[in-house]
């Protein structure tokens, strides 16, 4: 008679006797999970064909290491026996591998052979593009990593054992605390930390206050006559219209919202207007105050990057005319990374209860770890020094674009000297041609009539240029793409 500790699936060590006087099994522990449904008539056979169709669905991959005969044995409720035999068989029909030392693992199989597809008789495809100049998006290569993973070691460290918890709806008090400091010192926000709900960017504050403004039977938000679509989309899923207001270059025309039906909010980009580039004009931010302290209306103020400013100390926030009128938004997508998923609202104090109850009884959004290292990352001051030096950065890329373009009278850049894009108006009818040809040349970039409002008036042609976008390495060859790409 064989003992059952003597028989092993083939490459696997020979294993001492079991004592069977000893504690519970801990061979469960120290293996590897694998889920299987054993069916069949038997179980050696339903194992085997468990194994065949984990391999054959990729749920195993070729080279994956497969449990050892007796843990899985131990997992399934079978001898030892039924498991060794099972590998042993699939061994010799090539599912598995054995090797001493290495374990039973997954076969490297060829993968079947597909035929080429047949060549497009169509003209060549254009270039994949080499290039990036889309607006929207910071320099990801130029996000701060060493001093991010300093700022977590220091908040792991010191965060209590209730900040993993499943937290307060706002966010977690540290960040908030911190976000007034930065924000009424940096911004000019007036924000007390009881004001300030933490969210996972600006669409997600947008999401929740779309929410809230339909449950207090607000029938429409007035958007600038130019923006992100996205946004408009928010609105409209919440049962929202978006008139359009229009713009000049002065900014948002604020002063005929008192003619839009039904509008019982605004949003509004005064900093810096995305994606036109301009700056609210001061009589334009009193008259949207008015608007708003006449009707019991709200401004939403999208600051997504009044921390870039290169010709002048940042215009401040609109908030800080009137608090009870206006929704602070901001983000960490464009002074840091998108990635990170941090945003904030800063609330008149008769919203908040609003805004949270919308969010939730618990903050699902956020990351308490993401919370507390951007918390610790601003009081630290690398924040500030991550800002500054970004805006040099971006400052002298707007630069270089411009001189690029200097002395070409049919191309004028215009907007204020701030943010990570600039517009540049083109000859008449020339901006779909200009895009195309810059795909050609392997760059993508944007025009200005992706951002229209379906109900606004056709504005100049003209290219929305992100120059925030790529990578230190990319922004010469990038520029250079862009030149060759204009008339």
């Amino acid at each position: 008679m064989t003992d059952s500790w003597a028989t092993t699936a083939p490459g696997e060590a020979r294993a001492a006797p079991e004592d069977h006087r000893a504690a519970p099994d801990h061979h469960t522990v120290l293996g590897t999970d694998l889920h299987l449904e054993l069916r069949g008539p038997g179980l050696r056979t339903g194992l085997m064909d468990a194994l065949r169709e984990a391999v054959r669905t990729g749920r195993l991959a070729p080279g994956a290491r497969l449990p050892s005969s007796r843990s899985l044995a131990a997992d399934l409720g079978v001898a030892r026996n039924t498991v060794a035999d099972a590998y042993a068989e699939l061994v010799a029909e090539g599912w598995l591998t054995a090797r001493q030392g290495s374990g039973t693992r997954v076969a490297r199989r060829a993968a079947p052979r597909t035929p080429a597809p047949a060549a497009p008789r169509t003209r060549p495809a254009r270039r994949r593009a080499t290039y990036s100049l889309m607006p929207g998006a910071p320099d990801l290569a130029g996000f701060p990593r060493a001093q991010w993973l300093t700022a977590a070691r220091r908040a792991l460290t010191r965060a209590p054992h209730e900040a993993f918890g499943y937290g307060d709806p706002g966010g977690l008090a540290e960040l908030r605390t911190v976000l007034a400091d930065y924000l009424a010192r940096a911004r000019g926000v007036y924000a007390a930390p009881e004001r300030v709900v933490v969210c996972s960017g600006f669409v997600h504050g947008l999401t929740l206050l779309g929410t809230v403004l339909r449950a207090r039977r607000v029938r429409a938000v007035a958007v600038e006559s130019y923006g992100l679509r996205q946004h408009r989309k928010v609105l409209t899923d919440a049962g929202l219209r978006t008139p359009a207001l229009p713009l000049d270059g002065y900014g948002t025309r604020t002063g005929e919202l008192a003619g839009v039906r039904g509008a019982g909010a605004v949003l509004l980009t005064p900093a810096h207007q995305f994606p036109t580039g301009v700056a609210l004009h001061p009589d334009r931010r009193a008259a949207a105050v008015d608007w708003a302290r006449a009707t019991d209306g709200l401004i939403l103020e999208d600051d997504y990057d009044g921390e870039f400013r290169y010709d002048r100390q940042p215009v401040g926030a609109l908030q800080g005319l009137d608090p009870e009128r206006v929704v602070y938004l901001g983000t960490a997508s464009k002074s840091l990374a998108p990635g990170l998923r941090l945003g904030w609202m800063v609330l008149p104090e008769g919203l908040v209860a609003e805004v949270t109850a919308a969010k939730g009884e618990v903050d699902w959004a956020s990351s308490a770890l993401d919370q507390l290292t951007l918390a610790e990352f601003i009081a630290s001051g690398a924040y500030d020094r991550h800002v500054r030096s970004m805006r040099l950065r971006y400052r002298r890329r707007r630069d270089q674009l411009v001189e690029a373009l200097d002395g070409r009278p049919d191309l004028r850049v215009t907007g204020i000297a701030a943010g990570l894009h600039a517009v540049v108006e083109l000859p008449a009818g020339t901006e779909r041609s200009v895009i195309e040809a810059a795909a050609w040349q392997g760059l993508a970039v944007s025009g200005l009539a992706r951002f229209r409002h379906e109900a606004a008036e056709p504005g100049p042609d003209a290219l929305v240029v992100g120059y925030g976008t790529p990578p230190v390495s990319a922004w010469t060859g990038a520029l250079d793409a862009l030149c060759r790409a204009l008339p």
